[in-house]
């Protein structure tokens, strides 16, 4: 009889012990964060992270969403479009059903593809294609604009601010870098501007003594570039030093101090289209400060978007609720958020309804201020 009591009270204990357990998983919901990691444009990653983890600190020391802890749960993509599908299987499989990003356009576009199969809330920071959104996916959201929207800015810039003599356009061959220097493209040649060329350039070559000589040969006074800075960072540097002095334009995927380090001096002046600086609000400041004592760069144009696109979760699940991505997201579609990156709304397609870019002037030693108008 002691022995059956005993045993009665060590499946209590046991019970009791795995009660408790659940209770404090249930009292966390973990919010996976995927993009580069590793790779040539980890950077953005990093800024990505930055305030993905910065925006899961201040909510937790607020007490949390509806009495749960978030948890930040980082998944590597690399930007590589075969990579991010694998990366968000195993997140599905992880049981996880809220997810910030991912980064790259190509990575995101098949991995939104797979969370909308899934059921899975996706929220990117960083990813500006319009194809993404186009596909009526109901899962999938951004806190950035889109190229649309960064290519036209671009164009209008340039027809009436910069009015170049003789003007090319390249990209790197990527979703997101071509889909852009088309837009650029189509937008100028509405205005009546036409490209004397029109060219790729392929992620990772090192020399571009080609390209150079050909737009020396075409007496090209400015350059619309379609991609990322590390091509870019060589372009410019190669580009002085075989002095070929045009003005250079790019847009957010270049705005990364390591520019100014593969480049040198050839960056000042490069013009950029980018999200506004959200790290110079004064409503940011608190925020800015808790950035800079862990000894992280407030600065990044992914930061703030990405601080914002865990507010928009977090308060849309503490006015739902519930953490059901599906009753989640039709609350998202239909209401406003007050984030660190402003006033938020979001049309039918999961896009914002107001543009956060604005031009920028680069600097050689890696900062960016408005660019003359």
């Amino acid at each position: 009889m002691k022995q059956f009591s005993k045993t009665l009270l060590s499946i209590g204990t046991a019970l009791a012990i795995l009660g408790s357990a659940a209770a404090v998983q249930a009292e966390t919901l973990k919010i996976a964060l995927a993009g580069p990691a590793t790779g040539p444009v980890a950077q953005y990653g990093d800024m990505q992270k930055i305030g993905v983890m910065a925006a899961i600190d201040d909510i937790n020391k607020a007490g949390g969403v509806n009495g749960m802890q978030l948890e930040g749960v980082i998944y590597d993509d690399a930007c590589d479009p075969k990579q991010a599908v694998a990366v968000a299987n195993k997140i599905v499989n992880d049981g996880i059903t809220h997810v910030v990003g991912h980064l790259c356009s190509s990575s995101t576009e098949p991995a939104a593809d797979v969370y909308e199969e899934e059921g899975v809330l996706m929220i990117t920071a960083a990813s500006t294609s319009p194809s993404i959104t186009e596909k009526g996916h109901q899962l999938i959201f951004r806190t950035i604009g889109l190229d649309s929207l960064q290519g036209s800015m671009a164009a209008d810039y340039i027809a009436n601010t910069v009015k170049p003599k003789t003007l090319a356009i390249i990209h790197d061959k990527q979703q997101y870098g071509e889909g852009l220097a088309q837009t650029v493209k189509d937008g100028l040649e509405a205005k009546g501007i036409s490209a004397v060329m029109f060219e790729g350039v392929t992620p990772g070559d090192k020399d571009f003594s080609a390209l150079i000589a050909k737009l020396k040969k075409e007496n090209v006074d400015f350059v619309y570039y379609g991609g990322y800075h590390p091509e870019l960072g060589l372009i410019l540097r190669q580009s002085s030093e075989k002095n070929f002095s045009a003005q250079f334009m790019g847009p957010e995927g270049i705005v990364n101090a390591d520019l100014a380090k593969i480049a040198g001096d050839a960056t000042e002046g490069v013009l950029a289209t980018a999200p506004k600086s959200f790290d110079q609000n004064p409503e940011n400041k608190a925020r800015v400060e808790a950035i800079t004592a862990k000894g992280e760069d407030a600065s990044g144009p992914f930061v703030f978007t990405a601080y914002a696109a865990v507010q928009v979760m977090g308060d849309a699940i503490k006015a739902v609720g519930d953490t059901d991505p599906v009753k989640l997201a039709d609350y998202i579609r239909k209401n406003e958020f007050d984030t660190s990156i402003g006033k938020v709304t979001y049309d039918e397609k999961g896009d914002l309804t107001e543009s956060t870019f604005l031009v920028y002037s680069l600097h050689k030693d890696g900062s960016k201020t408005p660019a003359p108008q």
